[in-house]
């Protein structure tokens, strides 16, 4: 390739905006300026992307042909996002060829792409990654930048955790006070993080922030054109300090919550089942989110809603009563599956932790499973889809080298050869339940994430694992070639500003 290559797109409009995508990362990864044409006069020197005029059912939504040859280039896909894959694939492809961390900076620099023959295509239709922008607050720029390192590895999913006791991260209009009060709390340094001093009554609030709704909006346009769908996530009913800190009446006692600092454990908080305005106020909330996502689901959490509380507030076991519910994790699954009815009558599916199946939420219900195979299979069992993010594996804010040597995690150990390892669907599994497990997904919680760096570090390389885990079929993956190739994604990493943990531990197990 060089500067007078002609790039030429066939049944697709080039205003598309996954082309547009395309022929900005020409300049932005090869500084090259292509020439765009049509496919008629691609004769030499060119590079075709194609959309199929009949679909080509071994590609599936996402997959595509790529065939490099001495005089051009020719892609093929059923969907934008296929072609959008097949590039990152050329750029994968120069990244290893080439032995200067830069191309040329003249004005037609020459790009050597080996000649191949490429059918490629994801074993998984969720492929995705989670940042907790609750516990640390990071910025617009920040999140289009992970979303970036997200798209070059193929993810299509960026699940936004917006909302739990250490901050509410999201502008909702009828209700101000969660971004007046909820967003913010005191500055303290690092170090108390696992010790936390308790807030001073006129200790000002200033550590956190919010992303108002046309930040939302810039950062889900900014992710679509990558092929990246965003995922919200709202928790409920736990994980909600920050919430009572806000709007005390939802609270089930008078107890003064805060938005919390550092480590909180056990989550206290939760919001009072009895209390008819809290469903009012979910269901505000969601007016408002809905509009802001296009993607399909939204995410209601749902995770350690300790019930203490509700066990003595006179106002949920009436509630309990009313519904001739035996336990108190049944009134969680009643208000489940309201959210969950709410959802569907405006158009969108729910997703939650997996702690909801014990409440009996509906088989429709899309289950996060992080707690190991026999919950897993409890929630295989009821009918629900599956995306699979085992601690055991996907928690990436867990150690990955030895203690001694890495920056303060909050505990646990995955290093990269564990996620290179990871098999989401059992042996043991039937035909029609392996099915039902649609995805994998690694997730980011920022307990310790004191900076973008820290997050970059623990985000990288052990998502590039991942993302053979989430595309590839087992039989192709190689652990031995993953490493060889390792060198020459750090490098790339390297070029467009990533930083990312060095040590590279096996424990394959």
């Amino acid at each position: 390739m060089s500067s007078m290559t002609k790039v030429a797109f066939e049944n697709i409009d080039p205003r598309d905006i996954s082309m547009l995508f395309i022929t900005s990362a020409f300049e932005r990864f090869f500084q090259i300026n292509p020439v765009f044409t049509i496919p008629s006069r691609c004769k030499k020197n060119a590079i075709i992307f194609k959309i199929n005029e009949t679909l080509d059912s071994v590609l599936g939504d996402e997959g595509y042909r790529l065939h490099v040859s001495k005089r051009k280039i020719i892609i093929e896909a059923n969907s934008p996002s296929g072609l959008v894959y097949a590039f990152q694939t050329i750029y994968q492809l120069w990244n290893q060829q080439r032995t200067e961390l830069y191309p040329p900076k003249k004005h037609s620099p020459n790009i050597s792409i080996p000649c191949v023959k490429i059918v490629d295509y994801p074993r998984f239709a969720w492929r995705g990654v989670h940042l907790d922008v609750s516990r640390h607050f990071f910025n617009v720029d920040f999140v289009k930048k992970y979303i970036d390192v997200l798209a070059l590895y193929k993810f299509n999913l960026f699940h936004w955790h917006l909302t739990d006791d250490h901050g509410w991260r999201i502008q909702i209009d009828k209700y101000p006070k969660l971004t007046e009060i909820g967003a913010w709390r005191p500055e303290r340094p690092d170090s108390e993080w696992r010790n936390p001093k308790p807030n001073k009554p006129d200790e000002p609030m200033t550590y956190g922030g919010f992303y108002t709704k046309d930040d939302i909006r810039e950062v889900v346009a900014y992710a679509a054109v990558r092929g990246i769908n965003v995922m919200p996530e709202i928790e409920l009913p736990g994980h909600c300090s920050e919430i009572l800190a806000s709007y005390p009446e939802f609270a089930c006692d008078n107890y003064p919550y805060r938005v919390e600092v550092g480590a909180y454990w056990p989550p206290k908080a939760i919001m009072c089942a009895g209390n008819p305005k809290v469903m009012e106020f979910y269901k505000d909330i969601f007016d408002e989110i809905i509009p802001l996502f296009p993607f399909e689901y939204i995410h209601i959490g749902g995770d350690e809603a300790l019930k203490g509380n509700w066990e003595k507030c006179p106002k949920c076991l009436k509630k309990a009563a009313e519904l001739n519910l035996t336990n108190l994790e049944q009134l969680q699954g009643w208000m489940v599956r309201e959210v969950e009815s709410y959802l569907n009558a405006k158009g969108k599916k729910m997703a939650g932790w997996i702690e909801i199946i014990d409440g009996d939420c509906n088989n429709t219900s899309l289950i996060y499973a992080w707690l190991g195979k026999n919950k897993t299979m409890e929630a295989i069992g009821r009918g629900n889809p599956i995306v699979q993010c085992p601690t055991s594996h996907c928690y990436i804010d867990y150690y990955q080298a030895d203690k001694s040597t890495q920056p303060e995690a909050i505990g646990g150990f995955v290093p990269l050869g564990k996620v290179y390892g990871f098999e989401p669907v059992y042996e043991d599994l039937e035909a029609e339940q392996a099915k039902q497990i649609i995805g994998v997904q690694w997730n980011l919680w920022a307990e310790f994430l004191f900076s973008p760096k820290q997050a970059e570090y623990m985000l990288l390389p052990r998502i590039l694992a991942g993302a053979e885990v989430a595309w590839c079929l087992p039989e192709n993956k190689n652990w031995e070639r993953f490493k060889a190739a390792l060198p020459y994604q750090k490098e790339r990493l390297k070029l467009l500003g990533y930083n990312y943990c060095d040590d590279v531990v096996e424990n394959c197990d």
